[in-house]
């Protein structure tokens, strides 16, 4: 069946925020500018720096919490770095912190194809939710850089909501606003939890974007697998022609 609605993600799905772009050198261009030192111990800094991310990041209840106010996350994160390695802070694990941010928010870009196949489900007439998880600011400044609120119907922010994906809430509001039923939603994203698992149960047909071919980290089956999201028209029209996808 052909949805009456899609909710889309943003981060990694529309836009590159982790995949396809390059995070080791903004790594290396900021702590070249503020910890300058020999190359082999400047990669052994960015390695403890991407190891302690990945630790903080691990946790569901820090990751609600520091996506809400990344640089206050990325502050902890390098902090706790620059101590165990013996080095002063005195306000430079803040200062890595916000020039990190801001070399990644200037790589982040649209995925090739992303605008025009929101164009096409706007053509195919199908409602559009984008709900995102994260802050006002950091979510409302990509989605004003990018251009992409005129082709959404509701936008859900986590901050602005009160609540974020993998919560039942967020799903069922953004049903309501768009005025169609579990049955007859898509939910497109590449976070297996929140796109697939999490709505799958409330009957909404998760798509997973998966660039990277990952195994399947759970139970729940997605609807369909897809690489990018714009192969998401092709899956429309063989539903449309009546193939079995």
């Amino acid at each position: 069946m052909i949805p009456k609605a899609i909710l889309l993600d943003l981060d990694d799905t529309i836009i590159a925020f982790d995949h396809g772009v390059d995070i080791d050198g903004c790594w290396r261009k900021v702590c070249g500018i503020h910890v300058p030192m020999e190359e082999a111990r400047q990669l052994e800094l960015i390695a403890r720096i991407k190891r302690q991310a990945a630790w903080f990041w691990s946790d569901a209840e820090r990751h609600r919490v520091g996506r809400l106010d990344l640089d206050a996350a990325r502050t902890t994160i390098v902090a706790a770095v620059l101590e165990e390695a013996g080095l002063a802070d005195d306000g430079l694990a803040g200062r890595i912190a916000r020039a990190y941010g801001e070399a990644r928010d200037s790589a982040v870009a649209l995925y090739d194809g992303a605008v025009e196949t929101l164009l096409d489900l706007r053509a195919r007439s199908i409602k559009l939710a984008l709900i995102t998880n994260g802050s006002s600011r950091a979510q409302r400044s990509k989605i004003e850089r990018f251009g992409l609120a005129p082709y959404f119907d509701c936008i859900l922010i986590e901050e602005e909501y009160g609540t974020g994906k993998p919560g039942e809430a967020v799903y069922l509001h953004a049903l309501e606003l768009l005025g169609v039923d579990a049955g007859e939603a898509w939910m497109v994203g590449d976070n297996y939890e929140w796109e697939i698992a999490a709505p799958q149960r409330l009957g909404i047909h998760g798509i997973w974007i998966n660039p990277k071919g990952l195994d399947r980290p759970g139970s729940a089956v997605p609807f369909k697998t897809l690489s990018v999201l714009n192969e998401l028209g092709a899956v429309l029209d063989e539903l449309a022609a009546g193939r079995v996808i």
